[in-house]
């Protein structure tokens, strides 16, 4: 892939106020060398409610509906994350995605990540805040309860 046409996409990824906030450039820069890109069409599914994902997915590009079984859905976008609680626990999928749009992502899987976290911890101490914080997020939008206000 053309550096330039993967330095605007590591830009996507970096700027997206509800992603992996932490990483630093250098760790997206990382991620993104070692992800597969992988495209859907508008209505298929990306992650299956049930099924484990095995890793996580990265919106470059389009929208997903995420689906979840109480009936609400929401819309994610370039530079979120989904995929992530099946990822962190091993267990299959809470929720359903499904492409809104043609969307185009990157692919992570436990290993790969696994070996990126082993010679860069840092990265890995990163992406699990990240993680946290985003998974954070979601929840206090699920319940209703808004975000506070955080101090400068």
């Amino acid at each position: 892939m053309p550096k330039e046409i993967q330095q605007q996409e590591v830009s996507v990824l970096s700027a997206a106020k509800n992603g992996l906030v932490y990483l630093t450039a250098n760790d997206w820069q990382l991620i993104v060398d070692k992800a597969n890109r992988r495209k859907f069409k508008t209505e298929e599914v990306i992650v299956q409610q049930g099924r484990r994902t095995y890793g996580v997915y990265l919106i470059l590009a389009g929208r997903a509906s995420v689906q979840i079984p109480s009936g609400a859905a929401k819309t994610i976008g370039p530079g979120e994350i989904c995929g992530e609680i099946s990822f962190l626990d091993d267990l299959p999928a809470t929720a359903t995605v499904v492409a809104l749009d043609p969307v185009e992502a990157y692919y992570l899987d436990r290993a790969t990540l696994q070996s990126l976290f082993e010679l860069f911890p840092h990265l890995g101490s990163r992406f699990y805040r990240s993680l946290a914080s985003s998974l954070s997020r979601r929840l206090r939008e699920l319940i209703g309860v808004p975000e506070p206000i955080k101090k400068s």
